[in-house]
């Protein structure tokens, strides 16, 4: 089966050079085990990334930052061209207004409302 190139610039949330939002991925990577050090090496190398945990089975708990969400889908692209990564799974993606991060949220005092 032959894969079709994604045009990434054919996007309406990116016909600007600016971008006003914020995007977070968190993703599951499945390296060979006798990669692992490798691979998380790799991983924390690449822009906006974070390698947040591993397991001794391969798996790598990652984050990906980004203000588009085509440079999401291209750091995405990025993982799972690294050699001994066997696969990804993308389990979270969040995306804000960038104003929204400096807005204040209040402090909760009460200890009966905290679950």
């Amino acid at each position: 089966m032959e894969h079709m190139p994604v045009d990434t610039n054919d996007r309406r949330d990116d016909k600007t050079d600016t971008s006003c939002e914020f995007h977070i991925a968190g993703v599951v990577v499945y390296a060979r085990i006798e990669a692992l050090q490798y691979v998380m090496h790799a991983l924390a190398a690449l822009p906006g990334a974070q390698v947040h945990g591993t397991s001794a089975d391969g798996k790598i708990a990652l984050t990906l930052e980004a203000d588009r969400s085509s440079c999401v889908a291209e750091q995405l692209h990025a993982v799972q061209a690294i050699p001994d990564v066997v696969s990804t799974a993308l389990v979270y993606q969040h995306h804000d207004h960038a104003d929204s991060l400096s807005e204040d949220i209040a402090d909760e005092t009460d200890s009966s409302r905290v679950h």
